[in-house]
């Protein structure tokens, strides 16, 4: 395994930064999140031309057939623009509920042409997979029930719903979008009136889970980096007392103890990416979390008075970072599991 990055990674890193730096800047994020927040053409367009809806998905099924360190990359270069998109939604953890079924869905997902969302809660982890759910099949094999804080769901062409060890398609459930923090990543209330659906297969919902948090330790890692590069250039230009603020000291060291924080996620972002394995996935979160939100607040801090406003947009990157912290398992459920996985002693 290697922590760097490939020529083809960078070169699709390139690719996608150039997209969303035309697109979709953090500006015009800023734009959309009080009226619609997903940017769906974007999503084609990332999907149809890059082909990153279908990076997870093997070739034989109509996807690019790589592996999760290319996807984290994408994760990366969406989470420095906080691109209002449903990768991690629909091309990492609904693809990764649907491939061990090899389901011809994988097919229209890889395309582009529809979309997919797993009906889990967002605030659901590995270690408490059915948090927020309460589903249930009856004989005709039709869903009922709710599940709340579902994300991606509001945009889903079909959602996925995991019941007793199975996986259901199922494309008339109601979604009703509820406010949240994140205003570029809405979250929905999803329910199931005996609605009828199509079995898929076996599903590892914990399995799944803990794939899309090892990955999402890589958007965390991207939005860091935003916050770090933006807050370098900022203080590099910002005047008073007739000296650049980042010239003071104490403005050196923390954007130096920052710098170090960020290459410490990224190394464990690339570790989960390359070996999603339950201590990779638990080091990452437990760590790129609370880095990711302390690079955004220090972000608003050192931003002085524009930080605080709306017109800015570090604050869309503060609120992405504090949701993302409880999403797929909080750093305590994470360094409890690691505690658990390296057989550190607990209090007595």
């Amino acid at each position: 395994m290697t922590l760097l990055y490939s020529e083809v990674e960078e070169e699709l890193r390139a690719a996608v930064r150039g997209l969303l730096a035309d697109r979709c800047p953090p500006a015009t994020v800023l734009k959309r999140v009080e009226s619609e927040p997903y940017d769906l053409d974007l999503w084609k367009t990332l999907a149809g031309e890059i082909g990153v809806a279908g990076l997870l998905i093997p070739e034989e099924l109509g996807g690019a057939g790589a592996s999760g360190s290319e996807a984290a990359v994408v994760l990366e270069e969406l989470g420095r623009g906080v691109a209002p998109v449903p990768f991690l939604t629909s091309a990492v953890l609904a693809t990764r509920a649907l491939l061990p079924a090899r389901d011809a869905l994988l097919g229209e997902l890889a395309e582009g042409r529809r979309t997919a969302a797993l009906a889990v809660s967002f605030a659901a982890s590995p270690y408490r997979p059915e948090r927020g759910a309460s589903l249930s099949v009856d004989g005709a094999g039709r869903v009922s029930g709710s599940v709340t804080g579902v994300a991606g769901a509001d945009v889903a062409d079909v959602l996925l719903a995991p019941v007793d060890g199975d996986l259901y398609a199922v494309e008339g459930a109601v979604a009703e979008v509820v406010p949240s923090l994140d205003l570029t990543r809405p979250v929905a209330t999803v329910t199931f009136d005996r609605v009828s659906a199509r079995r898929v297969g076996a599903c590892d919902l914990a399995g799944v889970l803990r794939f899309g948090a090892g990955l999402l330790a890589s958007e965390q890692l991207g939005v860091a980096e935003w916050c770090l590069d933006t807050t370098l250039a900022y203080v590099k230009e910002r005047h008073q007392f007739a000296r650049p603020v980042g010239s003071f000291q104490a403005i050196k060291h923390r954007l130096a103890d920052l710098w170090l924080d960020v290459v410490r996620a990224r190394a464990a972002a690339r570790s989960a990416a390359a070996d999603p394995s339950a201590v990779a996935v638990a080091v990452a979160q437990s760590w790129n979390s609370g880095v990711a939100v302390h690079a955004a607040e220090e972000a608003v801090q050192l931003h002085g008075g524009i930080g605080m406003t709306w017109e800015h947009p570090v604050h869309l990157f503060l609120k992405r970072a504090k949701a993302s912290e409880i999403a797929l398992g909080t750093p305590g459920d994470h360094r409890e599991a690691l505690a658990s996985l390296v057989d550190v002693p607990g209090p007595e």
